[in-house]
């Protein structure tokens, strides 16, 4: 009897699910880009590829040089995608020990997002960000504003910016609203 719950359970939760991206070896990464510190006269280098297995690999090097310091993995939602009763992402990933960003938009034309910051280990692992959780930030500061409650997501974004010269990789199998 307990297995037979325990089967629904899963069920259940798997049914209120909504992947915002699976990357596969038939996955598009059209909608997907980088955002170096270039953009303010840094030279910082990152790189979005597909691995033989099709996993996502967010890879490069970070400068300090010309006030330097980030890259970023940007996804633009083909069309906003409704939070509804989703409380949580699920990032399933593989990280190389260092601290990245995951941020949410929730209308492309602000010029914030909401953030939080996750720790990698090595290892594939299953990063659980409760929506509520991310706050308002803009350039490295934190914004006076209340955090994510919004209907909709617009853009998802993975940032490496430590505050020091280093090579990452990042390799992302999929993000899903729970």
């Amino acid at each position: 009897m307990r297995t037979l719950y325990l089967l629904i359970l899963c069920i259940a939760t798997n049914m209120n699910a909504q992947t915002i991206f699976n990357f596969t070896s038939d996955a598009s990464v059209k909608n997907w880009y980088v955002v170096d510190d270039g953009v303010m006269g840094g030279r910082s280098k990152g790189n979005i590829k597909q691995d033989q297995e099709g996993h996502g690999v967010f890879a490069g090097s970070i400068s300090l040089e010309n006030n330097g310091g980030f890259s970023s993995l940007r996804y633009r939602i083909p069309e906003p995608l409704a939070v509804g009763s989703y409380k949580e992402v699920v990032l399933k990933i593989k990280g190389d020990g260092k601290e990245y960003q995951f941020r949410v938009t929730d209308q492309i034309k602000k010029r914030y997002s909401y953030i939080t910051t996750f720790a990698t280990n090595g290892s594939w692992q299953e990063v659980i960000i409760p929506l509520n959780a991310l706050y308002p930030s803009f350039r490295g500061r934190t914004l006076d504003l209340p955090n994510f409650n919004a209907d909709v997501l617009e853009e998802i974004t993975f940032l490496i910016g430590n505050k020091k010269t280093e090579d990452f990789e990042l390799l992302i199998d999929s993000i899903i609203l729970r």
